[in-house]
């Protein structure tokens, strides 16, 4: 007859390998839901390089007071302005906002759709929504609008373009996490299999055709704008020699994998 102390023994020895450890703690149904949450949190949201944030910041500030001032150009030139734009501008005085505010309230109904659908961001992220909106502001109540002066306003929309291009490669190159927009194309990306083009393609088009139906100022610049923001991009990527980081950092996911804080 087995004694009961064998009998222990032997269940404490089955138990403990049907149960391996996580973080020194057994791993329940619990805390591998725990485990799993803390892995799609960190998957989610970019680390922060504290080392170098105040530098960080102030580049893409300069990065986000060009935008604005972009964009407020765009808007100001009367030729038309960026697919986002477009559909912002339209909706501004149907809401009783300012042009800025529904900046601000567009990156973050985009931003949580992204999010919705499990797309990483960053602090940089944040930063754009409640950044570029306040610029806009900013320098709409100090430039005033031109029309019937076509040079001046060809001239102020291909100077918002290149000036858009610059903005853009030092945004990125800070690596802080992609805008809400362009988070919601990689979503898209990821969730269907199309390509980058496809993705913004069905993006553009979809927003644009919004705001003309809605009044927004859609027109001749908007065309303008789809086909030069590309190359005006790639120029500021060679300008500030930016290149192109990993999407998901191994070691956040080894990381979190390991147990680490």
């Amino acid at each position: 007859m087995v004694s009961s102390n064998h009998q222990r023994h032997c269940e404490g020895v089955f138990f403990a390998r049907s149960n391996p450890l996580i973080n020194g703690e057994i791993a329940s149904p619990k805390n591998t839901a725990r485990n799993d949450i803390e892995l799609n949190w960190r998957l989610m949201f970019k680390p922060i390089r504290w080392n170098t944030f105040p530098q960080d910041f102030i580049r893409i500030q300069i990065g986000f007071l060009m935008f604005g001032l972009a964009i407020t150009l765009m808007i100001r030139g009367n030729l038309g302005t960026s697919a986002w734009a477009v559909l912002e501008v339209a909706l501004s005085p149907m809401l009783h906002l300012s042009i800025g505010t529904m900046t601000v309230v567009m990156g973050f109904t985009v931003l949580s759709g992204a999010l919705i659908m499990r797309e990483k961001i960053g602090w940089g992220t944040l930063a754009n929504i409640l950044s570029i909106g306040p610029w806009e502001d900013l320098w709409l109540s100090i430039i005033p609008s031109v029309k019937g002066n076509l040079p001046l306003q060809s001239g102020m929309l291909l100077f918002a373009i290149f000036l858009m291009g610059l903005a853009s490669a030092i945004y990125i190159g800070v690596d802080a996490g992609a805008g809400p927009r362009d988070s919601m194309m990689l979503a898209i990306k990821r969730t269907t299999g199309v390509s980058i083009r496809v993705a913004r393609g069905i993006i553009e088009v979809t927003v644009v055709t919004i705001g003309w139906l809605l009044g927004g100022p859609a027109g001749v610049g908007t065309l303008v704008f789809a086909l030069l923001i590309g190359p005006a991009v790639q120029w500021g990527f060679k300008i500030f020699n930016v290149q192109p980081h990993k999407p998901v950092e191994p070691e956040v996911i080894a990381g979190v994998e390991g147990g680490a804080e």
